[in-house]
């Protein structure tokens, strides 16, 4: 069953315990109260079990961005609603999201996230071309003093940050190529160092 399904499930399944309740709160004069309670504590039952089952559909859908560290030198990261992996990580001590792009070759920072890592993004010079599925765009080109995720870092890693319009920072495979193996299966992406 892919996650897709088990929201689909997850979906009907509240559906069916509000129309119980609306059925049963409905025809409340008729059910002897002892009959009615227990049946409203067994659909309180049901639905938490069912909340538990699909807890980490649930996390997966309220902290997209969330990283689960899997021991010393492991991260794994959940594909989001639109297809995508993203990871928040600690860059020169700020937080910064990105999201994994396997087709990027570099690191490569909005300027709203360079400016709020401390980077001057009006004194740099954009020398630098990248060729996009947008186009051509310039960047410039600079050095991050560490990148964190999870309890993994990485020190003095070259980025550049995007002279045109970017909707996010994008963590290309200059950043992953530092792990011995990366792997996508079904809806994680699990990086080892």
């Amino acid at each position: 069953m892919t996650v897709d399904d088990k929201a689909y499930l997850f979906y009907l399944v509240i559906l069916l315990v509000m129309v119980a309740v609306w059925f049963l709160y409905d025809r409340r004069e008729t059910i002897s109260q002892s009959l009615q309670q227990a049946l409203i504590w067994g659909l309180i039952f049901v639905g938490m079990i069912t909340a538990y089952g699909f807890k980490d559909v649930f996390q997966a859908q309220i902290f997209p961005s969330s990283a689960v560290q899997n021991g010393e030198g492991s991260v794994t990261l959940t594909r989001a609603n639109d297809g995508h992996f993203y990871a928040t990580l600690a860059v020169n001590g700020r937080d910064v999201e990105f999201v994994v792009d396997t087709g990027a070759t570099s690191i490569v920072l909005s300027q709203d996230d360079a400016q709020a890592i401390g980077i001057d993004v009006e004194n740099l010079n954009y020398f630098g071309k990248s060729y996009t599925a947008n186009g051509v765009v310039d960047t410039a080109s600079i050095r991050l003093n560490h990148i964190t995720l999870g309890d993994i870092t990485f020190y003095d890693m070259r980025a550049s940050v995007n002279g045109g319009e970017l909707f996010g920072s994008l963590l290309g495979m200059d950043y992953i190529n530092q792990f011995s193996e990366f792997k996508i299966s079904g809806n994680t992406l699990t990086l080892t160092r």
